[in-house]
């Protein structure tokens, strides 16, 4: 008789097991009524809290009305690790830079099962602390705090090569031929760096420094091929700064000390950027022409949607929808908030992750 309650018992708890694991991160049904012409699906990746491991990736299926706040760990039985900092797409594969880990998660696109995990780390296998990536004919080019950027095979995705450049590389993309890396000497602060490096892509080594203001951050690139740039500042006296580079002569072309920019990105020749005080918890939208180097808008929002700390922006490369994620207080779980072009609400998803950070679009 033992045995047959031993045996039930056992029974009855894998039933209860294997019941919540079913259960586990199963999409929900999300309230999209109001979105007209988003279509497709969506990922975001949310970093989480330094040290904490527990970064998240978030999937949206617009066609079918549902979310998944834990996709990839409902596709790989597995987190994805601690402080995931930067996500782009590159062909049919998706790529996550996980900066404590210091790893680059490949994913396939479609599926979002992960196809390789690359550590990054010296010799002395100390990590390198990755933190963003871009991409140029066939190669993930990842820059990492400990002064270095890595050259990535996309179709083996073996590290072929590393190379040094500035203190604590801190955004990199590619134009020209050649790669630009903002060394922010971040880790170092308040002795910040103030270069951005200028690095050969058939050579794979520097050719120049260029001086942009101080602790230098993201870089996007405009239809002509000139770089702009963010420098931060040192979020106190030294403001922070907008940089036109010449992508011809890699030279800065022009400062732009109206638009204390903290974070933008460019679309169409158009640069959303947006600043957030940190102290007065105040911040402003703005949009700016690329051609004719001028402020287009002063306020992007314009319907009164109120944010309470701007940490993305990013736009939409077919429709034009504008996305804000929102990381409340840094402790809680953010929102994602999508505008139209005039800068009106289309719709709000909340509690997408801890501090969403990046957005692609599939």
């Amino acid at each position: 008789m033992r045995n047959i309650l031993q045996t039930t018992t056992l029974l009855l708890l894998i039933f209860l097991f294997a019941a919540c694991d079913d259960m586990k991160d199963v999409p929900t049904p999300i309230d999209l009524s109001n979105t007209p012409g988003e279509t497709g699906q969506m990922y975001v990746l949310s970093e989480g809290l330094f040290n904490l491991n527990n970064s998240t990736l978030s999937f949206i299926n617009f066609a079918n009305k549902t979310i998944n706040t834990n996709y990839f760990l409902y596709q790989n039985d597995r987190g994805l690790g601690d402080t995931a900092n930067d996500m782009q797409r590159y062909g049919s594969k998706l790529w996550i830079v996980v900066n404590v880990s210091s790893q680059v998660e490949v994913l396939d696109l479609r599926t979002g099962v992960s196809i390789r995990r690359i550590p990054l780390f010296n010799d002395n296998k100390v990590a390198r602390q990755p933190r963003y990536i871009t991409f140029s004919g066939g190669k993930a080019y990842v820059c990492s705090f400990d002064g270095t950027v890595a050259r990535i095979d996309t179709a083996s995705l073996a590290v072929e090569a590393v190379i040094t450049v500035g203190r604590n590389p801190d955004g990199i993309t590619s134009a020209n031929g050649k790669l630009y890396v903002a060394n922010s000497g971040g880790l170092d602060a308040p002795n910040f760096d103030s270069t951005v490096s200028v690095i050969g892509l058939n050579s794979f080594s520097e050719l120049k420094k260029i001086t942009v203001g101080l602790n230098p951050y993201k870089l996007q690139v405009d239809t002509e091929g000139d770089v702009y740039a963010i420098s931060r500042g040192d979020n106190g006296n030294i403001k922070a700064k907008f940089v036109r580079i010449n992508g011809q002569t890699d030279e800065v072309a022009q400062i732009f000390d109206n638009l204390p920019a903290i974070n933008f990105t460019i679309h169409n020749d158009t640069a959303y950027l947006y600043n957030y005080d940190y102290i007065k918890n105040t911040y402003w939208v703005k949009t700016f022409d690329c051609k004719k180097e001028q402020i287009i808008s002063d306020n992007f929002i314009t319907d009164n949607t109120t944010l309470q700390s701007p940490f993305g922006i990013f736009v939409h490369p077919t429709n034009g929808h504008v996305y804000l994620t929102d990381a409340r207080s840094y402790t809680v779980k953010g929102d994602l908030i999508c505008f139209d072009r005039s800068g009106k609400l289309k719709y709000k998803i909340e509690n997408i992750g801890l501090n969403p950070n990046s957005i692609v679009f599939r």
